[in-house]
């Protein structure tokens, strides 16, 4: 490692009872790239990537993550089988076991921040076990000058040892591996797992409780682009709805892949200096932006590699492929990462049924009622047992990073909606003329045009019809797309199959927000579809 030009600021950690004697600090990607390959930690790909294997898991843990249930939190958190409790003495044990254990180590130490708004500027210190978690710290997160570094103080910290294993029966866990947020201590703990979502998502979940708690602000799950006259649009998707791929438009800059902010000084801001992508399947026809991002200074993880060559269809470590880069891997980007209040709102869901319409209009209330209930749908082979349609939800379409009861959010999405005077749109890029096995996926340029129509207002003044069950507003027309595509019902040869199919998916809706009832105002309410 000779060559290896390391920067020469040094770095304490004894606050945080470590006193290891080998603490790289703020390396840069490129050192942590060629260090990574001679720990044998990871391999170079042709494209200049580095391409890492995260062991033992290669997706989150969500029944291993838990929330330290302390004054700050215990009235506050929505404590339930997303948001598991976790004790404080317990807690400090672990954290005292888990620093130990990284005293003996070589540790890497990256100071960073989250927010690109300066009002909402969240500065993290990262420490990690692992020369290849730094480097996916510094892609992810936001990068701070070394002007920047001369005065800065971290106020959360990041701890990740994957190679540490708790002992259920004394720590207090409920398996050898752990991610867990203290909100008195500001500590995101992470062990057991080399999966470096952990990391992102550690900070994004403490930020969806200190944002709206404390800063009055909405966090969104989302990705967001600006268009040329600065209108920001905003999707909503859980994975495979087409989020990353919508988003990246060539005529649109994009803010941010995946976490925001929405402000009351009437700004939509990205958490993250980074995007985190799947890459199963990948091609630089189907996703020339990302494709293209993948060169010197991204981290590939749990690919296959061929002769140097990554054969990105080949999922036989996980499905869940993934790279992570710096944002600036993207040409056209927002700069600054902050756009103003978003005229248009798209939630994306993936429909197997063939039930919901490719755009339709929402109210506010409706709008709550589909964001509390965060509807795609599993189709055969995406996970062991699924043989056939599934409806499956995530509230806010985020469930699992969302301290808060999920009307908390979907209140404070109505307020912004109604103050903003924001469209929002149902766009289902799911199937169309009869569910998955017998209806053709939704075509993308049909899609695309239909987000286009909805950015460009085209759909202002066109006529609507109400959907008999789901109660929301179809457009009649849209430039570029058929007529007949935009009607579900006429898209099936048997129509009484569909009103069968279509009350089915509305009693799946209904039965989920049963949880959600208690908490939700009438507006939300009626929202709903009928039963």
């Amino acid at each position: 490692m000779n060559n290896l030009k390391r920067i020469t600021k040094t770095i304490e950690l004894k606050d945080y009872g470590i006193d290891s004697k080998r603490i790289n600090y703020q390396l840069s990607p490129e050192d942590l790239h060629e260090i990574s390959i001679q720990k044998g930690m990871g391999v170079e790909v042709d494209s200049g990537a580095l391409a890492v294997n995260t062991g033992e898991f290669t997706g989150r843990s969500p029944k291993d993550r838990f929330i330290v249930k302390d004054d700050i939190t215990k009235d506050e958190v929505w404590w339930s089988d997303i948001n598991l409790e976790f004790d404080p003495d317990q807690f400090d044990k672990l954290y005292n076991k888990v620093v130990n254990y990284l005293n003996d180590k070589e540790l890497f130490v990256r100071d960073c921040y989250a927010c690109a708004d300066e009002n909402y500027r969240l500065n993290i210190r990262v420490i990690n076990e692992n020369s290849w978690s730094n480097m996916f710290a510094y892609n992810m997160f936001l990068r701070p000058t070394e002007k920047d570094l001369e005065d800065f103080s971290p106020e959360w910290t990041v701890v990740s040892a994957p190679s540490f294993k708790a002992d259920p029966e004394v720590d207090g866990t409920r398996a050898h591996n752990f991610a867990i947020l203290n909100f008195t201590r500001k500590i995101a703990l992470i062990g057991g797992t080399g999966y470096t979502g952990e990391i992102k998502k550690g900070i994004f979940s403490a930020l969806n409780f200190i944002l709206p708690v404390m800063k009055n602000t909405l966090p969104m799950h989302c990705s967001a682009n600006v268009g040329k006259k600065g209108d920001t649009a905003i999707f909503f998707g859980l994975s495979g709805t087409g989020k990353t791929t919508l988003s990246a438009d060539p005529d649109r800059r994009l803010i941010g892949d995946d976490e925001h902010g929405w402000t009351n000084e009437n700004t939509v801001f990205n958490f993250e200096g980074g995007c985190y992508a799947k890459v199963i399947n990948l091609s630089r026809e189907g996703e020339p932006e990302i494709y293209d991002s993948i060169k010197p200074g991204a981290i590939l993880e749990n690919v296959i590699i061929k002769d140097g060559e990554v054969d990105f269809k080949d999922k036989s470590i996980t499905q869940n492929t993934r790279v992570s880069y710096p944002i600036h891997h993207i040409d056209n980007i927002q700069p600054g990462s902050v756009g103003e209040n978003p005229k248009n709102i798209f939630f994306l869901t993936a429909d197997a049924f063939g039930v919901l319409p490719p755009i339709s209009k929402l109210t506010p209330g409706q709008a709550a009622f589909h964001f509390i209930s965060g509807y795609t749908a599993k189709v055969a082979g995406t996970e062991a047992g699924v043989t056939e349609p599934i409806p499956s939800f995530s509230a806010c379409f985020g469930a699992p990073f969302m301290p808060l009861h999920p009307t908390r959010y979907g209140e404070m999405l109505s307020k912004k909606m109604r103050e903003a005077e924001v469209n929002v749109w149902l766009i289902n890029t799911g199937w169309t003329g009869g569910p998955y096995g017998t209806g053709n996926r939704m075509k993308l340029k049909f899609t695309r045009a239909m987000i286009t129509a909805a950015l460009e207002g085209q759909l202002s003044d066109v006529e609507y019809k109400t959907h008999d069950i789901f109660n929301i507003a179809i457009p009649k027309s849209c430039p570029n797309v058929p007529s007949n595509v935009l009607n579900p019902r006429e898209t099936w040869a048997n129509k009484e199959a569909y009103d069968l199919k279509a009350k089915s998916l509305a009693k799946s809706f209904i039965d989920n927000f049963k949880k959600f009832e208690s908490y939700a105002d009438e507006e939300i309410l009626n929202g709903a579809p009928n039963a």
